[in-house]
């Protein structure tokens, strides 16, 4: 009777949260849609008397690659950049704060490592290329979307980049400073490590997250799916969005599995079964983003991730719990994302089963329950796992001036894990605080030869 009672709960939770994550998305994307044709009837009405000033605007703008190294803005699981979704903003027009920053669109569900790969080409220019090793072990093909020109096709070590990774997008810009210290692009002999001037990580995902087991990795190996879960609903829906290949919806919108070849047009009926039975496609050889969010994906890209000596690392980790007589609960009703509430409360409590292996050794549960509902807080200050990287806790800013490189500055804030991006009106003067801080780090305080500031651009 109790058994009955449990399993019921859990579907009722599945079914919530489930129609939680659905009503979001449909709010994203009507919104997406909505700004769109707003937009397109402010500029049928008015593009006669802006084309002149709007020329003028970016004749203005432009700069010479010696000017300032680009800040390039690296979305997190789901997300997207420029140039879909319409015109809205990942990052809430954080963008628009700087005049040198990219926003590159990387798969929302791909790998970490897919990803990396993804942006390196999106910066130097050329067809994307997974690696032949790679690519035949994940059942993909080796190259992908091709770029004519790169974003930035001067980066090298005399024009490195700074980074900002939101979520996941954070650990992808590590694994991409490692890819390039170990010189793993084919024609690309000359890169390394100091082509990063600086990595900024919002909400980072750099130690795994204990929500993976939530939503429905299995924790005893942290790759498969439990049968009936959010994960495999997700992995369904995505099957069969890649499948049909409606165009004009994927040009809107796309999870990045175009390398995977699930269309119906290369596979029939056939390849849609074999996806949606488990032999085939991402989730079948495990080549995609939430395996690599676990606590055991973590620790597997961590060994082989170093943290560089030249480089310099800031962290901004959020939370929405407190503990009250020694309990963790969330922090408050109304400052949660309704999308993030129950995860918030499920994560705050959250046991590794007992019957399981822990993670790793010294593992504890209460360690892992502050949280912001998507990531647990201890994994985003800093690289723990497998060994703990160099790190230095922040109260006040003067107190870390001047930043020395190689070392992980953190400061803990508090929000949930959605508060910074898509709609800056929820983090308020915060939003401006955190975005106004990192641009100002990265403008001032962080460079390797004397820098240019922007009133010495024209001098």
């Amino acid at each position: 009777m109790i058994s009955w009672w449990i399993s019921s709960l859990q579907l009722v939770e599945l079914f919530v949260s489930s129609l939680v994550h659905l009503a979001y998305g449909f709010y994203i994307f009507s919104t997406a849609v909505a700004g769109d044709l707003s937009q397109t009837f402010s500029d049928w009405i008015f593009k006669p008397n802006l084309a002149g000033g709007l020329r003028r605007e970016d004749s203005e703008k432009s700069t010479t690659v010696d000017d300032l190294p680009p800040i390039v803005l690296v979305h997190g699981i789901f997300g997207f950049g420029k140039g879909r979704l319409g015109g809205l903003s990942y990052f809430a027009g954080a963008e628009k704060k700087d005049d040198r920053v990219l926003v590159p669109d990387l798969g929302s569900l791909t790998s970490i490592y897919d990803r990396a790969r993804e942006l390196f080409y999106y910066l130097k220019g050329g067809q994307v290329d997974y690696g032949e090793e790679h690519s035949k072990a994940c059942g993909h093909s080796q190259f992908g979307r091709v770029y004519e020109k790169g974003h930035y096709p001067e980066w090298d070590e005399d024009h490195p980049i700074h980074f900002v990774g939101h979520s996941a997008g954070a650990q992808v810009v590590r694994v991409l400073q490692q890819m390039l210290a170990d010189k793993a692009f084919k024609g690309y002999e000359n890169t390394s490590a100091d082509w990063v001037l600086s990595i900024t990580s919002l909400s980072g995902a750099f130690n795994g997250t204990t929500r993976t087991y939530l939503d429905g990795i299995q924790p005893e190996d942290g790759k498969s799916l439990k049968p009936i879960s959010l994960l495999q609903l997700c992995r369904i829906g995505v099957i069969l969005y890649d499948w049909f290949d409606i165009q004009w919806l994927k040009a809107y919108y796309n999870f990045g599995f175009d390398h995977f070849n699930m269309s119906r047009k290369k596979t029939g009926i056939w390849g849609l079964v074999c996806c949606l039975m488990g032999k085939s496609g991402p989730f079948a050889s495990g080549d995609w983003i939430l395996p690599d969010l676990t606590i055991q994906g973590s620790i597997r890209l961590n060994s082989h991730i170093q943290t560089f000596p030249d480089t310099y690392y800031f962290s901004y980790a959020t939370k929405r719990t407190r503990k009250i007589m020694g309990i963790t609960i969330p922090s408050g009703l109304l400052g949660i994302h309704p999308l993030l509430f129950i995860r918030v409360l499920q994560m705050s409590q959250w046991r590794y089963p007992s019957d399981v292996p822990p993670p790793y050794k010294g593992y504890r549960d209460e360690d892992w329950w502050d949280n912001d509902g998507a990531l647990n807080t201890i994994s985003m200050t800093h690289p723990r796992l497998p060994v703990e990287h160099p790190s230095h806790f922040v109260v006040k800013d003067s107190e870390c001036q001047p930043l020395q490189p190689g070392i992980w500055y953190y400061k803990i804030v508090e929000g949930d894990h959605i508060l910074f991006i898509v709609n800056r009106e929820r983090a308020g003067v915060q939003f401006d605080v955190i975005y106004d801080s990192i641009f100002e780090r990265c403008r001032k305080h962080v460079f390797r030869k004397t820098p240019t500031l922007p009133n010495q651009l024209h001098q």
